[in-house]
């Protein structure tokens, strides 16, 4: 981050929307496009590979979006450290992982964080979400674009915990 320039911002969905649930990450990089938020760049791919560690690396976050197969509902929000994984396959390449290979090999400062959505079946070979999984994307989204648009990643965990006692008093 230069003093002067914008905060360049990467959201990055990822999951198969062909598994019910698992869907959740893609459609939120899907409906956060379309808001168009300025500084912000929307990527979204079945799961993370060890090449999108050079888009990491050209922004100053990244914010990836995946569904949670267990934990905290609606959605949590995690900072992420970067760490290094032992062998990388095209299936398990996590995103503290890129996040790793970002600072690795292109001197990044990335900061990262990983909303999961909670998610609840991921069995069928359908490109429909249970309702309360969808019921927990919109949730994540009134998150995300307030979260996206202020720009406030030094306080991230403290909007998530403040908008999360909003929506349970609901």
């Amino acid at each position: 981050m230069t003093a002067n320039a914008p905060e360049k911002v990467l959201l990055y969905g990822f999951g198969n929307p062909m598994r019910e649930d698992d869907g959740l990450g893609p459609a939120a990089a899907e409906a956060i496009e379309k808001l168009d938020i300025d500084g912000v760049t929307v990527d979204s791919n079945y799961q993370l590979t060890v090449e999108d560690s050079a888009a990491v690396a050209e922004h100053d976050y990244v914010v990836f979006v995946d569904a949670a197969v267990k934990g905290a509902e609606p959605f949590s929000l995690t900072r992420l450290t970067p760490k290094r994984q032992e062998s990388y396959s095209s299936h398990s390449v996590e995103p503290d992982a890129v996040l790793w290979l970002a600072e690795d090999l292109f001197a990044a400062k990335t900061v990262g964080y990983i909303i999961g959505i909670r998610g609840y079946s991921f069995e069928m070979f359908t490109e429909t979400m249970t309702k309360k999984a969808s019921d927990n994307l919109e949730k994540a989204l009134d998150f995300l674009e307030s979260f996206l648009n202020s720009k406030s990643f030094i306080r991230a965990e403290q909007e998530y915990e403040t908008f999360i006692k909003r929506i349970q008093k609901i």
